[in-house]
């Protein structure tokens, strides 16, 4: 009796303060962005107190911090409200001009550097009332939990075998090539297998620990490894940085031939034969029969499409 009538003081709005004050990590700032007075914040903040049993934010020096009990609700408090968003958004069907839908796709740097320009720009001109938010794919995110708690909608990247326990579409495949400065050696004098692996090369960050890469883990089934002497989290910095050193970036055509004509820069086949790449986007069971999910998908669709075509 006790946790229902606990269960009946808590309102949507209250799970939506909640968030925010967790994850802003400030009243002022959760005020802000909800759109509130501080004072209500406040307000909200001490009723959740009350709730929990738990300060749940606290002062850290000049700053606040939640507390774990905290912590634990930041995920829940999240997948609370995205349901609740999804479940009269797809009663009603989506209509995306008049849809105040928050889209969240989560992309690595390594794709066509206007795929996600253009996404951006076609959610806003045919959902201009919805927002969207991009996410990196880095070591510090675990998409596949952020999936299933609905903090993403969707993820685009390339994977050799993409994991079978999430529903996947291919979107377009490409050509693995190599991006390398125009004065380096190996444009005139061409190279072996054996001398590009020995070449000093540059590679993303792992977007996990003990993360390969579609292209190291393609070598490493065949017992090769290449000399990677420089790595860097930004995968659009990497073309600027080929263009200025002996370093050789291994990637899509695709993506190289954006730099090629504005860089000191030439693509070179690779002397290995690598599978072609294929970028995926990927969902989770949650959102497969969610029109606004579906609505998102067939924006992603186009734009690898259009980008393809070009």
């Amino acid at each position: 009796m006790r946790d229902q009538a606990l269960f009946d003081k808590i309102d949507l709005h209250l799970i939506r303060v909640l968030h925010t004050v967790l994850t802003e990590r400030s009243v002022s700032r959760a005020a802000l962005k909800l759109g509130m007075y501080q004072p209500a914040v406040s307000a909200a903040l001490k009723r959740l107190r009350e709730l929990s049993g738990d300060p749940l934010l606290v002062r850290s020096g000049a700053g606040m911090v939640p507390t774990d009990a905290g912590l634990r609700m930041v995920d829940p408090s999240a997948s609370i409200l995205r349901a609740a968003e999804m479940l009269f958004s797809d009663a009603r069907g989506f209509a995306p001009q008049t849809a105040a839908t928050t889209f969240r796709v989560a992309a690595a740097d390594y794709l066509d550097p206007q795929f996600l320009p253009l996404l951006i720009s076609q959610v806003k001109a045919q959902a201009p009332h919805s927002q969207i938010e991009i996410l990196p794919l880095s070591a510090a995110s675990d998409y596949h939990a952020q999936l299933a708690q609905g903090a993403i909608d969707v993820v685009v990247g390339n994977w050799l075998k993409p994991p079978e326990e999430l529903h996947q579409a291919k979107l377009f495949s490409d050509q693995i090539v190599c991006l390398v400065a125009r004065d380096h050696p190996a444009v005139k004098r061409g190279w072996t297998a054996q001398s590009w692996l020995e070449c000093e090369h540059i590679a993303p960050t792992p977007t996990h620990p003990g993360a390969r890469g579609v292209i190291d883990e393609y070598l490493e089934g065949l017992g090769l490894a290449r000399n990677i002497t420089a790595r860097c989290p930004h995968f659009g910095l990497l073309p600027r940085t080929v263009a200025s050193s002996l370093l050789v970036l291994t990637t899509g055509r695709q993506f190289c031939e954006r730099y090629a004509s504005v860089l000191p820069v030439q693509i070179l086949e690779c002397p290995i034969p690598f599978p072609e790449l294929v970028y995926y986007q990927l969902w989770h069971e949650r959102t497969h029969q969610s029109a606004a999910s579906r609505w998102l998908r067939d924006r992603v669709k186009q734009v690898a499409a259009s980008l393809r075509a070009a």
